[in-house]
């Protein structure tokens, strides 16, 4: 039987709460990408980037740094508005 899947009210996330999911999210949004899964990627770290934007400076300390880091620089480069566009196949 597989693994149930938890549907998470993100609007009642306070607190450790909502610390915990989100670097959950992005913990999970790195794992796709290291999979190459850029859709899956790309999805899950904008759900991590609302969750990260409703922490105070506190909770944002608390957030390990590689995942602080991952969500907010290096990530941009490929999934930001700037980023070059993949080539059609012709």
């Amino acid at each position: 039987m597989p693994a149930r899947k938890h549907k998470i009210d993100e609007d009642g996330l306070q607190g450790a709460a909502l610390l915990k999911e989100t670097c959950r999210r992005i913990r999970l949004a790195r794992s796709y990408w290291d999979a190459h899964n850029n859709l899956a990627c790309r999805t899950e770290r904008e759900r991590a980037l609302r969750l990260y934007e409703r922490l105070d400076e506190s909770q944002k300390q608390a957030v390990p740094q590689a995942l602080r880091v991952w969500l907010r620089y290096r990530s941009e480069k490929y999934f930001g508005p700037e980023r070059t566009r993949p080539q059609s196949r012709s």
